[in-house]
């Protein structure tokens, strides 16, 4: 099974990718293709998504039964720690305020 996630890209490029997978909403890409369809679609995402983003996933046989790769321009990023690959939002304990208290540290009183 693969995934895809295009952001910001061509109509002309989402439509080439609904020749090999569906797309049950603008910009996600869902199919089931061999590893060699899958590394066609992401060489001629990365070739031809411009300044828009791309994201893949796929069935693969590891710890998380899933691989994951992204290019471009996206909102998340991918990180890597102890072989688990991560999806990271840039930013949003910046944004979220949710607990202050807990991201506050205490200010000691010097003497």
């Amino acid at each position: 099974m693969i995934v895809m996630i295009l952001e910001k890209v061509t109509t002309g490029l989402r439509g080439e990718l609904t020749r090999w997978l569906i797309e049950p909403k603008t910009g996600v890409f869902v199919g089931h293709v061999s590893s060699r369809v899958r590394d066609h679609l992401w060489k001629k995402c990365v070739e031809r998504k411009k300044k828009g983003g791309v994201v893949q996933i796929w069935s693969s046989n590891t710890e998380q039964h899933f691989k994951m790769r992204m290019t471009g321009e996206t909102s998340r990023a991918i990180i890597e720690a102890e072989g688990l690959q991560l999806v990271k939002i840039p930013g949003f304990f910046q944004k979220a305020n949710r607990l202050p208290s807990l991201l506050e540290k205490p200010e000691e009183e010097s003497t």
